[in-house]
């Protein structure tokens, strides 16, 4: 299971979604979360679907890849699914023993499905079609101005950077420390979820010296090459704005007016 999370993984590729400008991807993905948590009908989610497959198809992302990634997090949609359909009051549709399912119940656990599987899917297109390098640059130019007010742009950055792209690495070494166990005969599958949420403590220990031992070794490798931040720092490649992440740019408002229409009018 721990593989199919595909958030903080990159997919190369030369496509038009790949070559968007760093800074653009991010504050089109800002806009599209804003996007999702203003929706209150079903037909601005059919804008928002036509909106992710067009960004799938012109990344060339494989469908199944992304789809591959929501497998973790299903059991958490449908237990919020579950709790929204019964803790939600309005029109009685039909009980269900002690509990009843309500019209206004089902309409919002939808809603609420919908936003994660959304939320989930534009979040890995981001870090799927954005190289790590890329990802720091766009992210230290979004902050530059903050720099003012004595806030370390870079640095910021490339923390936000390297947490991101070590949740894949993480992820690896839990299921490598989890299968060692298991052939020590370790069960991390049976009993109730009280049990199986104690047998993964003994995990913690040998991840957090994994990841200590990662982040002194990252550390060791940066100061060998003489690092020192974004001071004084030059770049090959310099970040420009193009007419490609204007039209993007541009397509994402239109979606964010849309459903902003059809939530207050």
């Amino acid at each position: 299971m721990l593989k199919n999370i595909t958030i903080g993984q990159y997919f190369p590729g030369e496509t038009v979604i790949h070559k968007l400008d760093p800074r653009a991807k991010l504050i089109i993905t800002f806009i599209f979360i804003i996007s999702l948590f203003l929706i209150q009908n079903f037909h601005s989610y059919i804008f928002v679907l036509l909106f992710l497959v067009s960004a799938l198809k012109f990344s060339k992302v494989p469908i199944k890849y992304i789809l591959k990634g929501l497998k973790p997090i299903m059991f958490i949609i449908i237990i919020t699914f579950v709790i929204n359909i019964f803790m939600t009051k309005g029109e009685i549709l039909f009980p269900i023993g002690p509990l009843e399912v309500t019209k206004e119940g089902l309409a919002h656990a939808s809603f609420m499905a919908l936003r994660l599987i959304f939320l989930i899917i534009g979040s890995s297109l981001l870090t799927l079609t954005t190289s790590p390098i890329a990802l720091t640059d766009g992210i230290e130019r979004l902050l530059n101005p903050f720099k003012r007010i004595g806030i370390p742009a870079h640095e910021l950055a490339m923390m936000m950077t390297i947490a991101l792209r070590f949740i894949p690495t993480l992820l690896e070494e839990t299921d490598k420390i989890m299968k060692a166990q298991m052939a020590r005969g370790a069960d991390f599958e049976s009993g109730n979820v009280l049990n199986r949420a104690k047998s993964l403590v003994p995990l913690l220990v040998p991840l957090f010296v994994s990841a200590f031992r990662r982040a002194d070794e990252l550390a060791m490798a940066m100061e060998a090459r003489c690092y020192r931040g974004g001071e004084n720092r030059t770049r090959m490649k310099q970040l420009k704005l193009e007419q490609r992440d204007v039209f993007v740019f541009v397509i994402t408002i239109i979606l964010l007016g849309i459903i902003i229409y059809f939530r207050y009018w």
